[in-house]
């Protein structure tokens, strides 16, 4: 993968784990269960995040982007369902 296919790969999953993150209080009814998804959100994305980044060996760039592309893949499933919920008008759940 060259380098800016992957700064742009990881500029998306950047945008993607911010959009999640941030949707996150609106469509949850509790702040307590608002609170325990962003962290468990956050403590998978940084290992998945290392462990897509291990792969890199000697190239800092690619192994940072890489933990950043496995950090946003994370927040995707996340973020897709807060999308849908905020199209259909859905409240808190």
């Amino acid at each position: 993968m060259s380098h800016l296919l992957a700064m742009l790969a990881a500029a998306a999953a950047l945008w993607v784990a911010v959009y999640a993150q941030l949707r996150i209080a609106r469509y949850t009814a509790s702040p307590s269960s608002a609170l325990l998804t962003r962290a468990i959100l956050l403590l998978v994305g940084c290992g998945f995040g290392y462990v897509a980044g291990i792969g890199y060996g000697d190239d800092e760039l690619m192994r940072g982007l890489a933990m950043i592309i496995g950090f946003g893949a994370v927040h995707l499933p996340a973020a897709f369902i807060l999308f849908i919920k905020r199209e259909r008008g859905a409240g808190k759940s």
